[in-house]
């Protein structure tokens, strides 16, 4: 087998796919440098940012690949050497902006166009074998393609919701319900987690090492809220990763940070760094309206201060710009909401923008199965 000092592997990735990694591996494997060059459009839903992170975390460590990208909104059309012009340059634009060598001694491609670009860099052509997964498949049925992808790629279109809300107000439940919901559905919404709130696991900790102090005598500092609080994203994290495009969590590190307001007071600090989360398709508000007070023998909060949480909590996510739901009424009646909500948010969330129409590098997307 004929070894390569850089070869250069063009695509959209959109979105990445196992097919992809096996042969980003496969031709990396042949040379001692080996760019992925990741070519996002303007009509496309996923960022170029997004596809970069996740191709990155997939091919971490690997000896010799490196990741990098470029937007293009150049033409697609591989019978007109004005255009080829425009994409190479391009290409050759993210090498040096990236500090790769434009000189390229192989092209690896899956399609006939390979040829001609390895001609443009003056490279070797190399074609390999397309798998049988492809962009356009799971773009058209993601859900059915999920397992199609990488941990880090499910992870990244994966439609978290987060409950939040009050001690006693049922977020917990809802929580466990809407998973079991969803993963009613069969095939990979079989894999629906629910995230469940690690603050109560935390505290019981903390209770049970404080030599016989009562719940409410337990003294809270920064520090605990920061271990909390960059547990829950972990957790949340973990379960994204090998989950259903679905995730439902049980409050999460933004939440946390409500908490730390609600146990110190004046103490709470603004802008944790743990606070930052990945982003949300929406935040359901459980109201604390109409909701007994269950003393689960975990709780020491009151009427007032339920109250007082459910309006820092809206308070909270408007200020912060997350898209959030009140859900009010009984324990059914706040399913219901709860699924009419993210039912759309789920459609939305499969649904892709075409790529850039043309004969070429790919071509079309749901014309042309073969756009990698």
């Amino acid at each position: 087998m004929t070894r390569f000092a850089h070869g250069l592997l063009i695509g959209k990735f959109y979105p990445p796919h196992l097919g992809h990694h096996a042969a980003i591996r496969s031709a990396a494997a042949q040379c001692d440098r080996f760019t992925v060059l990741v070519m996002a459009g303007a009509s496309e839903t996923i960022p170029l940012a997004d596809r970069l992170a996740w191709l990155r975390a997939e091919h971490a460590g690997e000896p010799g690949v490196r990741v990098i990208g470029i937007r293009c909104d150049a033409p697609l059309d591989v019978n007109d050497q004005r255009v080829w012009a425009a994409q190479v340059v391009l290409m050759e634009a993210a090498l040096r902006q990236a500090g790769e060598p434009v000189r390229v001694d192989a092209v690896f491609s899956g399609e006939e166009y390979g040829a001609e670009l390895a001609r443009w860099f003056g490279a070797a052509s190399v074609r390999f074998e397309r798998d049988e997964v492809s962009g356009t498949a799971v773009r058209r049925d993601l859900a059915g393609r999920w397992m199609d992808l990488a941990p880090a790629t499910r992870a990244g279109l994966t439609t978290r919701v987060v409950l939040v809300g009050a001690e006693s107000t049922g977020t917990t439940t809802l929580s466990r319900l809407l998973s079991e919901h969803y993963a009613a559905r069969g095939g990979s919404w079989a894999l629906t987690h629910c995230v469940e709130e690690y603050g109560r696991e935390y505290t019981r900790l903390k209770w049970d090492g404080s030599s016989g102090s009562e719940l409410v005598d337990l003294v809270w500092t920064v520090d605990d809220f920061d271990a909390i609080g960059r547990e829950q994203t972990r957790r949340e994290e973990a379960a994204a990763a090998v989950g259903s495009p679905v995730l439902i969590c049980d409050t999460d590190a933004f939440a946390t940070s409500i908490w730390e307001r609600r146990y110190l007071g004046s103490a709470a600090r603004v802008g944790q760094p743990w606070a930052g989360v990945a982003p949300r398709a929406v935040y359901l508000v459980t109201d604390h309206e109409g909701v007994e007070w269950h003393d689960d023998g975990m709780r020491e909060g009151d009427l007032r201060i339920r109250e007082a949480m459910t309006g820092w909590c809206i308070d909270a996510l408007t200020v912060a710009g997350h898209s959030w739901v009140l859900l009010t009424g009984s324990l059914s009646e706040r399913l219901d909401i709860a699924i009419r909500t993210i039912d759309p948010l789920l459609e939305l969330r499969a649904r892709f923008g075409a790529p850039l129409h043309g004969p070429g590098f790919g071509g079309t997307t749901e014309m042309n199965p073969r756009v990698i």
